[in-house]
């Protein structure tokens, strides 16, 4: 009886070893980097501040100094830096002279401070970053920070 009971089990048992055998292996997904990146002015309840072209909220770390990042891997995974494969452009307000990119990230800067998002920020005009930590905060049109609260 029990040999009858493991030969019906065998093909079942075979069908779910070579299903699991056939599985592709998953992929990380990874951040694509967009080609083109702006930034530009856009008002909110801070005033005019630094936003995307989407008209996300860009922010600056205090911790960064002379246009270089100081958000490692943990940091990045909550701050995700604005980047993009050629020049990020100046638009609606924001100061050509400001714009410049990190070379070897091709993270955008604005005056000295490197830009980045908030991942608690859902659609454009969110500013959940702002103030987070005492750390992190808006940038206003002529690149300084904004630390006053909404």
């Amino acid at each position: 009886m029990r040999a009858r009971m493991g030969i019906l089990a065998l093909p079942a048992l075979l069908a779910t070893l070579v299903a699991c055998g056939n599985e592709a292996p998953q992929q990380v997904a990874q951040q694509e980097v967009p080609v083109k990146a702006e930034v530009k002015i856009a008002q909110s309840d801070l005033g005019p501040i630094l936003v995307d072209q989407s008209g996300r909220t860009l922010y600056a770390f205090t911790k960064d100094e002379n246009k270089s990042s100081a958000c490692d891997a943990d940091c990045i995974a909550v701050w995700p830096a604005l980047t993009a494969q050629s020049e990020v452009e100046a638009k609606d307000g924001a100061d050509t002279t400001l714009v410049s990119q990190i070379e070897e990230s091709s993270q955008a800067v604005y005056g000295k401070w490197p830009l980045y998002y908030y991942v608690g920020d859902q659609v454009p005009g969110d500013l959940n970053g702002q103030g987070v930590d005492d750390e992190w905060f808006a940038i206003a049109p002529d690149g300084k920070l904004v630390k006053k609260t909404s």
